[in-house]
């Protein structure tokens, strides 16, 4: 399965980068390459693009305008030598953020993760087809993004899904805590519920959202977690214990 992609890009120099890059991966197309983030856009929304790569900084059209505009015609991934743009980027549904210059093994990583989406997607549609009723349900299915950028005092930082344990409520602030460390961040509870996959995630008290394969033990209404206990809300019990009894044996 063939990904169609185009690079947009302001500097010759990138582009010819990217189009070297795209020519040693079987399964990309490149349509084209273009300076002008206004065609791209109108290529975009023409339809028949699967992947974009773009970059942000450029003249008449932002690459952050660019996604607010084309509304998810296609994936992208961001291109570019500036780092703080990264959260917003990731509120825009972006598939991955390459900071510049880019090594061809964290590029060919990024569209790799595109291309088991698409499939993945376009598996599911198939499957779905000859049953009319669970169509529009296999349509909403969203790819799960498999890291999330958090914003902390001095910097954005990558934190990759797989090594959360848990999270912790402070008011306004919420803790991130890891397997090599703790994270804090201006956020709220909810917010990071609804952000976090729900298949990996659930939230047990007001205060807490756990990682369920990082559970070690459940007594009664508590939960342990690589040593932490954490108290299961009376709010959150049920639904606990529901998504557990799936997994008993």
């Amino acid at each position: 399965m063939t990904l169609k992609c185009i690079a947009v890009d302001d500097e010759p120099l990138a582009l010819d980068i990217i189009e070297d890059y795209v020519s040693k991966v079987p399964f990309l197309e490149l349509v084209t390459r273009t300076e002008n983030a206004i065609e791209a856009l109108q290529l975009v929304q023409a339809g028949g693009i699967d992947l974009v790569f773009l970059d942000i900084q450029m003249p008449d059209l932002t690459g952050i305008q660019f996604l607010k505009i084309a509304n998810n015609k296609a994936k992208y991934i961001l291109t570019t030598a500036y780092s703080q743009y990264a959260l917003e980027s990731y509120d825009l549904n972006v598939s991955d953020y390459l900071l510049k210059p880019i090594a061809f093994d964290r590029f060919y990583k990024a569209v790799e993760k595109v291309h088991n989406q698409h499939k993945s997607n376009t598996e599911t549609v198939v499957v779905a087809t000859p049953a009319p009723l669970v169509a529009p349900v296999a349509a909403a299915i969203q790819p799960v993004q498999d890291f999330i950028f958090v914003k902390t005092e001095h910097k954005i930082q990558k934190i990759e899904l797989g090594d959360i344990l848990y999270i912790e409520g402070l008011k306004d602030y919420i803790s991130i805590f890891t397997k090599n460390e703790r994270v804090i961040t201006l956020q709220n509870m909810k917010k990071m519920e609804e952000t976090l996959p729900s298949t990996q995630f659930i939230r047990v008290h007001k205060s807490y959202i756990i990682a369920l394969d990082k559970i070690e033990s459940i007594e009664r209404s508590r939960i342990t977690i690589c040593g932490k206990i954490i108290p299961i809300g009376d709010t959150y019990r049920d639904e606990f214990f529901k998504r557990i009894e799936n997994k008993n044996i």
